[in-house]
């Protein structure tokens, strides 16, 4: 299947781009807040961050939103693609199970820490929306309309009730991502951004409106919108796999980086 807009790009950017450019920023961005941050911490000027160093933490951070939207957009192509969607989402919830603990102790060194769960919980839900939501779309009556938006809304409140990475936002930009995947390229980046604004912004209302105002927690969601630059390779994709790593190392990294940032933090002394 040839997607929207892919047609003649015979030199653009491979899927392997793509997914090594996912896990480059997502280190980043892990680097930034497991060492960096809790470094911050440690070297308060005034009993406050240090102004020079926050902005550094704040750009690494920017780069690391760019990660997420690559794994929604590359996790919607292994959906599609995938021979089994059953042994799919399988490696979701194994990897999800496997990663918890490192993810604890890299972003908050506590076990068991259930203020929030890693990002494969965050894929899992979105794939197994995506499952049940084709499944449903085979019968065309009213009932499974319905089903379907049930389904949706079930995600989406599964993933805000277990505090999944990215909340419902997570779960809502993979759905956009899948169902604009034949669109042009700028309906899709248009969806993506508004899912990840007002997403984003309305976790953050149901997280902390009795602490900040409205206004106050929009502005802070505007930083989520970093992420869009992703869109400079998602533009370019052919539609080609390319020469990637095996599955055992794409799979593995996320929990192997923690843990290796997570101990790199306490021999250094910052956790």
């Amino acid at each position: 299947m040839v997607r929207a807009g892919q047609a003649g790009k015979e030199h653009g950017v491979t899927g392997a781009v793509l997914k090594n450019t996912a896990y480059a920023t997502m280190l980043i961005d892990h680097f930034f807040a497991v060492i960096f941050l809790n470094y911050m911490r440690q070297h308060l000027v005034d009993g406050k961050l240090d102004p020079g160093l926050e902005s550094v933490y704040r750009a690494g951070r920017a780069v690391g939103r760019v990660s997420f939207v690559l794994f929604t957009f590359l996790i919607v192509e292994g959906f599609i693609y995938t021979r089994s969607r059953l042994r799919f989402l399988l490696r979701l919830l194994l990897f999800a199970l496997l990663s918890e603990i490192p993810f604890d102790l890299a972003l908050s060194g506590t076990l068991p820490d259930w203020s929030g769960q890693n990002v494969y919980w965050t894929l899992f839900l979105g794939v197994l929306v995506l499952t049940l939501w084709d499944y449903l779309s085979l019968n065309g009556s009213v009932f499974a309309a319905v089903g379907r938006f049930m389904v949706l809304l079930a995600g989406c409140l599964a993933a805000l009730s277990c505090s999944t990475d990215y909340r419902f936002m997570g779960i809502l930009l993979i759905f956009a991502m899948y169902q604009t995947r034949e669109k042009d390229g700028g309906v899709q980046f248009m969806a993506a951004g508004l899912v990840m604004l007002f997403g984003t912004w309305g976790s953050n209302l149901i997280r902390y409106s009795d602490i900040y105002s409205a206004d106050y927690l929009f502005r802070f969601s505007l930083r989520e919108m970093y992420g869009l630059f992703a869109f400079l390779l998602i533009f370019l994709y052919n539609g080609k796999k390319g020469r990637q790593l095996s599955k055992a190392f794409y799979y593995g990294f996320y929990p192997v980086h923690l843990l290796i940032l997570y101990g790199i933090a306490r021999l250094i002394g910052v956790m």
